[in-house]
């Protein structure tokens, strides 16, 4: 409690706080449709298109979220009506952009500003880097990618497990298909900033893992999913805090450990039946 206290005595840690909670819910309750979709590896892809956004906006003095999130926004927007097509392999489609925008970022850095701290932030994730700007957006947008998560959730559902069947009933699967990348493309932006473009799929990918290993229904998946995704994150938090590591990579290995340990608690309960 003493540590906590100790945290929350410092205006940057407040705020992201603030910030990383709303960012995790969001990144969480998207990630269990990208999950069963096989769609896991999209926020990798689209962290690094932003990266490649942010490092032109700072080259050229822009604001790097007022940036980012449009071109990430249009790069889902590619990504998926590309796989749709069928010409590419989801999986390749996404390592193609993943790799041509990362080699984009690091190639305009160094021609301009060179590899600076500010971008490293992006890279690897650093709590200094969220200015109150950047968590008033955060928070803006995250609230609504919340909402619109739940407004639209059982059309959600309908296209995660059966596209051809929501098809039928009426559902306009294209449009919500692009709804879930566009928030996913705006989550990851926001994230990046605590994150990083290296550590911020995680967000997307470890709460889903960890959730399906005891939870079956999607329901539960998805509640589940955002519960362990805060508590993760603030645990990550709190051990960045008291050891002095980074936050990013912090938050991961608290996630890891989450997911070890509902593995194991689903192993024991498959032999108990067994």
């Amino acid at each position: 409690m003493r540590l906590i206290g100790e945290m929350l005595s410092y205006p940057f840690l407040v705020r992201a706080l603030a910030g990383g909670v709303l960012v995790s819910l969001c990144a969480a309750l998207l990630g269990v449709s990208l999950v069963l979709k096989r769609y896991s590896m999209i926020g990798d892809g689209l962290s690094h298109v932003s990266f490649g956004a942010l490092s032109i906006a700072v080259a050229a003095g822009w604001s790097p979220l007022s940036i980012s999130v449009p071109v990430v926004t249009l790069a889902a927007f590619f990504l998926l009506r590309i796989t749709e097509n069928g010409k590419l392999k989801s999986d390749a489609a996404i390592a193609m952009i993943s790799a041509s925008a990362l080699a984009v970022g690091i190639v305009v850095t160094s021609l301009t500003t060179g590899m600076t701290t500010d971008v490293g932030s992006y890279m690897f994730g650093s709590i200094l880097a969220m200015s109150r700007q950047d968590v008033c957006l955060s928070v803006l947008l995250s609230v609504v990618v919340l909402c619109l998560y739940v407004f639209c959730y059982n059309k959600i559902f309908a296209i995660t497990f059966d596209e051809s069947f929501a098809r039928a009933t009426g559902v306009r699967v294209g449009f919500y298909n692009i709804l879930i990348a566009v928030l996913t493309a705006v989550t990851i932006v926001l994230g990046m900033r605590m994150m990083g473009a290296m550590l911020i799929s995680s967000l997307i990918i470890f709460p889903a893992l960890t959730a399906m290993q005891v939870f079956k229904s999607f329901r539960g998946v998805v509640v589940c999913s955002g519960i362990l995704s805060v508590a993760c994150f603030l645990a990550g938090m709190v051990l960045s805090y008291g050891l002095s590591t980074p936050a990013g990579a912090s938050v991961v290995l608290v996630n890891l450990a989450v997911f070890l340990l509902f593995a194991g608690i689903a192993r024991l309960k498959h032999f108990n039946i067994g």
